[in-house]
């Protein structure tokens, strides 16, 4: 316990250092561009000047980050052209749906990933090592678009097996025009069931297949690779010699031995992997039109055409780097459980 609320506290100074990043960057703008961070309503985006001089963006840069940091900690990221609202709100709208997307990714790539990677291990050099191998190389090859593309080409236009984009005609009928919707978390496939009704669960499945196997394919390739590094490096040490001469069976040496004490690289990547779906998203919904944070976020930086949407850009940033610490801190605690000498250490 004490290991865990020492990496906690720690998440403090991390985040502090993010938020100075943040800001370092905001004052790459004009004075006129910075006061987009603070405006919250269309009546303030006429009134530019009056915003300046209440925040004080031609003042001294201390002063500047402690009002930026006051409406920072009271939610006023800004207001966004691109979602007609403040950026806050903004957000919470939209990251259900690409919550939604990684959450399902996320089981799949790691799972998956460990599991490819020891079969690969354990029958080195063997034909199932040469197929996986091969496999992980193509897939870490492709590029996302062009998989997603692909992917709806193949299985959409060609076989018309699963649709793109978050929901189906019904489903939007029954949620936008019914009036018997609910929202309870925003997630299609959990509202669904809340709401009585399971077919739009299924729908909302149905429609995921594509992002998400195209999210798992890009992923996937290096975990299996660095978990099969691993796994071959642990094979090789005395204390696995030393348990198959105490007459332990394969799977036992494996599982509870060499596999355990592999996880420890592969856990360090999977926590930057899965903080990387975030960004990795903003490609992926586009392909896919799922409108969700990442979507937004590659609107947000063309602008829709004039100039970038500087509080949605860096909205979308701060979270992102938020998503990293949160991730990196769930690997310490997985190091701890893994490994019961980091947390004695």
């Amino acid at each position: 316990m004490q290991f865990i609320i020492r990496r906690t506290l720690l998440i403090i100074p991390t985040l502090l250092g993010v938020i100075l990043l943040v800001f370092a960057v905001t004052q790459m703008f004009t004075p006129e561009q910075r006061a987009t961070l603070y405006i919250t309503s269309e009546r303030q985006m006429r009134n530019v000047d009056e915003v300046i001089r209440q925040y004080h963006l031609r003042d001294p840069i201390f002063v500047q980050f402690a009002g930026w940091m006051t409406q920072l900690l009271q939610g006023n990221l800004g207001y966004s052209r691109t979602g007609g609202g403040p950026v806050l709100q903004v957000l919470l709208r939209k990251i259900p749906a690409t919550f939604e997307l990684v959450i399902l990714s996320i089981p799949i790539t790691i799972l998956l990933g460990i599991y490819l990677g020891v079969k690969s291990a354990v029958n080195r050099d063997k034909a199932v090592d040469h197929v996986t191998r091969t496999v992980s190389i193509i897939g870490w090859s492709l590029p996302t678009f062009w998989l997603g593309i692909m992917l709806i080409a193949i299985f959409f236009s060609g076989l018309g097996w699963f649709p793109p984009e978050r929901m189906g005609t019904a489903t939007f009928n029954y949620i936008y025009l019914s009036g018997n919707w609910h929202h309870y978390t925003g997630l299609l496939t959990i509202d669904g069931l809340l709401n009585g009704q399971p077919w739009i669960t299924l729908d909302a499945l149905r429609h995921l297949v594509l992002p998400t196997a195209t999210l798992v394919t890009v992923q996937i390739a290096l975990i299996v690779r660095v978990m099969r590094s691993s796994m071959l490096e642990a094979l090789g040490k005395g204390y696995i010699t030393a348990a198959r001469a105490k007459g332990l069976s394969k799977t036992e040496v494996i599982n509870k031995h060499a596999r355990r004490n592999a996880l420890i690289p592969t856990l360090t990547l999977s926590g930057l992997l899965i903080a990387g779906l975030i960004t990795g998203v903003v490609i992926t919904e586009t392909v896919f039109n799922i409108d969700g944070v990442g979507r937004w976020a590659a609107v947000a930086a063309g602008g829709g055409g004039n100039v970038p949407d500087i509080p949605a850009v860096l909205g979308f940033a701060l979270m992102t780097g938020c998503v990293y610490v949160i991730a990196n801190l769930a690997v310490d605690i997985l190091y701890a459980y893994v490994d019961p000498r980091i947390r004695l250490g």
